[in-house]
């Protein structure tokens, strides 16, 4: 049996670490590259149709080395030379971070408007798209040694609501696909953590208001709106501060599950 490796290892630090970010031009994304370059990491911005937002993210990202990156869910070839593209241009990944998904309103009744393209759709981008960015990511990982790789989640996972049926339950594979996987890479030196959040206040829904999910937040128990940088604050903290953490996803909900 291999012996216990020594604990206290204090913060995860950021600098001369590079994080990549799927998703990364806009939302929780976008936020969460903030952050981490605001505390010395390397960014590659992921985006798929985001390419000019991507862009004018970098331009005002702090630090330098900073690049975009072309990560379609639905294209695993193109993951595979993102990889390739991180590995040649930056030398190596410490964070990933799944933050591309895709999702449409659908109420949960209407049965036949969840039609079987949607229902491919979501779970490709939000199922498929993750684990293959991670498998063609995972050979960088392994090689740092200490490794972290954040998915966004959400709270549809667990109580089966959100905007769609599809969507709880792609979010609630992509939960499954992360036990799996801390158990596996863990002895390789990677953590694997879920950020779950409820309804947060971007337009990551098409045609969901702010005053939508202001109500949804007045029903929770904090009673407050969950902004694109309290869910990046989250996964900052799974980063540099939850050392001991794999294989579980975190609420980040205002107490909304209870």
């Amino acid at each position: 049996m291999a012996e216990a490796k020594p604990g206290g290892m204090g913060p995860y630090d950021l600098k001369g670490r590079v994080a990549v970010i799927t998703g990364g031009s806009n939302g929780i994304g976008a936020a969460t590259a903030r952050r981490m370059a605001a505390e010395g990491a390397t960014v590659a911005v992921g985006y798929n149709s985001g390419a000019e937002r991507a862009a004018a993210l970098l331009r005002e990202l702090p630090g330098s080395g900073h690049i975009a990156l072309h990560t379609p869910m639905e294209d695993s070839a193109a993951l595979r030379r993102a990889a390739a593209e991180v590995e040649a241009k930056l030398g190596r990944c410490d964070v990933l971070v799944n933050s591309a998904a895709t999702t449409r309103a659908v109420p949960h009744a209407d049965l036949e408007a969840l039609d079987d393209a949607l229902i491919d759709r979501v779970l490709v981008a939000n199922v498929r798209g993750p684990f293959a960015t991670i498998r063609a990511f995972a050979p960088l990982l392994k090689r740092s040694g200490d490794a972290v790789i954040v998915n966004i989640s959400s709270l549809a996972a667990v109580t089966g609501t959100g905007s769609s049926i599809i969507y709880g339950a792609s979010k609630a594979a992509l939960d499954t696909i992360g036990l799996s996987l801390a158990r596996v890479l863990g002895p390789e030196g990677v953590r694997v953590v879920g950020i779950s959040p409820s309804a947060v206040a971007t337009d990551f829904v098409p045609g969901r208001s702010r005053e939508a999910v202001e109500k949804q937040a007045a029903s929770s128990p904090l009673r407050t709106v969950t902004e694109a940088d309290d869910v990046a604050l989250a996964i900052m903290a799974a980063v540099t501060q939850l050392r001991l953490t794999t294989g579980t996803t975190i609420l980040v909900d205002g107490g909304k599950h209870l």
